[in-house]
């Protein structure tokens, strides 16, 4: 028999994440103009079934039935992203106002039913003109983002506390130059590290904007660390592993924690660039104080060194070569390619992810030894299922339900074994696009019929409303008990 649960602290914050392009759609709408993903969309072959976000689930006509929505399961918070095109359509000059008007009220009404805004100020989609102009291998992007960080600071700082700069600069940096599975869809090892390196200098500008406009803001960024195991204790399956730590992670937090990239990472590249990207002071500048950290965990990955046979790997975001198609890509790790990635063991989602709640918890307390002082925020977890309506029109997911009873499971030990979490936002509020992947794939707690744009929570919605009204964690469905116990 399973002991009744211990609850999260009171004040632990349960929100719902989302970002713009996947959701809001009115693409040319109120000033819009073209991001990477409208021009990647666009580009035959580079999305499953020929999906784009043109209209997605219709979001910036349908926001206020999605904060009723929100306020219905009583989230406390909810994490969404500015579309940069929508508030600055060429990357430069002056904000458009209708697009700042959106997310005005956007936000008046998530305080009107008491739910905290959550901003991120980029979530992949930078203007077109801007990767026109080169993109996020230039410097001069970065700059560019600071000044579109004071645009938003400015119109919507008296109303949001909770500001994040970047979501995982690593798909941006590496999906989108190296591997091109992501926007812009380039293939360029080169490009990926100069776009990481730029947007590491991209984000320390940014947070340097938000301290100075807005004293009292919450600054943090969103990374997706890999929670890397090597297939052997073997010393060359061991430097596999920290090849890709490198890439992963460190190019990342080296800077940010530390304020270097790692010898070995500058070791590790050494034959395809100099760094001579990296200028004086810019280290400085990354090495910026944050208030939270976000992690975004799915799964973890298993690496080895090359071997005789073909690894078996799934179609995920990290170590596959595989684009949304199935079909083969260029690697994202560059000075690193040879390092092969395997399928971790246990069931999947139907992304291919393994199901490995130990590697959030792995994350969690690694980042509370690297990091002390710095409060840590699940920023994203979920997973995705081939969700469909019954009969009686209801949507049952019960193993999402597993899924996140098995993660926050492992967020609630890592808390009890000292890391200081203070909230969750569960990925995602709604079935959405799901980039390269287009509408393939659900990871919504609320589903979405894309005919209709009706809205209906799914089972796991309701769980997460009760988990998040009483801080504990009612046992899943069909779970044995004691089954998954921390």
């Amino acid at each position: 028999m399973s002991s009744v649960p211990d609850r999260f602290p009171p004040g632990f914050l349960w929100g719902a994440a989302t970002s713009a392009y996947q959701i809001e759609g009115a693409v040319a709408e109120g000033g819009r103009t073209p991001s990477i993903w409208d021009t990647f969309c666009r580009t035959p072959g580079k999305v499953s079934g020929g999906d784009s976000g043109d209209v997605a689930v219709d979001h910036y006509h349908r926001w206020r039935d999605d904060v009723r929505l929100m306020a219905d399961l009583g989230l406390g918070a909810y994490r969404f992203s500015v579309s940069w095109p929508r508030v600055q359509p060429t990357g430069r000059g002056p904000a458009v106002q209708r697009g700042l008007d959106f997310y005005r009220a956007l936000v008046d009404g998530l305080l009107e039913q008491g739910i905290q805004p959550s901003l991120t100020l980029y979530h992949w989609d930078l203007p077109q003109e801007l990767e026109a102009a080169g993109g996020w291998p230039e410097r001069e992007t970065a700059y560019r983002f600071a000044d579109y960080a004071r645009i938003v600071a400015d119109a919507l700082g008296d109303r949001v506390d909770m500001w994040t700069t970047l979501n995982e600069p690593w798909c941006s940096a590496f999906l989108g130059y190296g591997s091109g599975v992501h926007a812009p869809g380039r293939t360029d090892p080169v490009a990926a590290l100069r776009a990481a390196h730029h947007l590491n200098l991209g984000h320390g500008l940014a947070a340097q904007v938000l301290r100075s406009t807005l004293p009292g803001a919450k600054v943090a960024i969103s990374l997706n660390p890999s929670a890397i195991r090597a297939r052997s204790q073997s010393p060359a399956d061991l430097d596999a592993r920290r090849r890709i730590d490198a890439l992963a992670n460190r190019v990342f937090t080296g800077p940010m924690f530390r304020g270097a990239y790692d010898a070995d990472l500058l070791r590790d590249t050494a034959q395809l660039t100099d760094w001579s990207f990296v200028r004086d002071r810019d280290l400085s500048v990354i090495k910026h104080p944050l208030d939270l950290l976000g992690i975004n965990y799915y799964t973890p990955s298993v690496v080895s060194a090359p071997t005789d046979n073909a690894p078996e790997t799934g179609p995920d975001q990290r170590g596959s070569r595989l684009d949304g198609h199935g079909r083969s890509a260029e690697s994202p790790w560059p000075g690193a390619d040879s390092v092969e990635f395997h399928r971790p063991p246990g069931e999947l989602t139907t992304m291919g992810w393994a199901i490995d709640p130990t590697g959030l918890y792995d994350l969690l307390m690694r980042y509370t030894r690297e990091a002390p002082g710095v409060p840590l925020m699940i920023t994203e977890n979920g997973a995705a299922y081939d969700d469909k309506p019954g009969p009686d029109g209801a949507v049952h997911d019960p193993d999402r339900i597993r899924y996140l009873h098995g993660h926050l499971s492992a967020v609630r030990r890592a808390m009890r074994d000292g890391a200081d979490v203070r909230g969750y936002f569960l990925w995602s509020l709604l079935d959405n696009f799901e980039w390269a992947y287009g509408y393939s794939k659900r990871f919504g707690a609320v589903y979405v019929d894309y005919e209709t744009q009706a809205r209906t929570p799914k089972s796991s919605a309701r769980w997460y409303a009760e988990v998040a009204r009483t801080g504990a964690l009612p046992e899943p469905p069909d779970l044995e008990a004691g089954e998954n116990a921390t």
